[in-house]
């Protein structure tokens, strides 16, 4: 049976390709089923390419959670962003991470491949993963994201 809360979305560009495998790699050792958007090289991409994909199957419910990184997080982030039901969360240490999930419900997180180490970047991960959505006053603000 497919269980959702186990699947990761992942998706980058050429400057996070050596990042999402290493993470990939790590996660599927953890039990996580990973859904690879791609890129799938080094050679130089569009991230919008990788990253419209990735939120689409997030704003459809047929995933959960995702992982996206380029160069510096910002352009993935914002690319993720676009889609109505994508809260996409940049972090570049774990306190960022487990923030954007417990008070913004964050459901993608946003990696600067260039600027985090990559065994950092997995506790980073991790501390995403392991948050829960707080609600109560964050779900009044989380639901005036989208009003406009």
């Amino acid at each position: 049976m497919f269980d959702k809360s186990k699947t990761i979305a992942m998706a980058c560009d050429h400057a996070g390709y050596q990042l999402k495998e290493y993470l990939k790699e790590e996660l599927i050792t953890r039990g996580y089923h990973i859904r690879d958007f791609g890129t799938d090289s080094e050679e130089s991409v569009d991230y919008p390419d990788y990253i419209h994909p990735l939120a689409n199957s997030i704003q459809e419910g047929f995933i959960e959670l995702g992982i996206i990184m380029c160069g510096s997080g910002n352009g993935v982030s914002i690319t993720a962003n676009k889609h109505t039901k994508v809260r996409a969360a940049m972090a570049w240490n774990t306190e960022l991470a487990s923030l954007g999930r417990k008070h913004n419900d964050a459901n993608v997180l946003a990696l600067s491949a260039r600027f985090i180490a990559k065994e950092y970047a997995m506790e980073i991960v991790e501390a995403f993963l392991k948050a829960d959505f707080e609600g109560g006053r964050h779900q009044r603000r989380v639901d005036k994201i989208s009003e406009f």
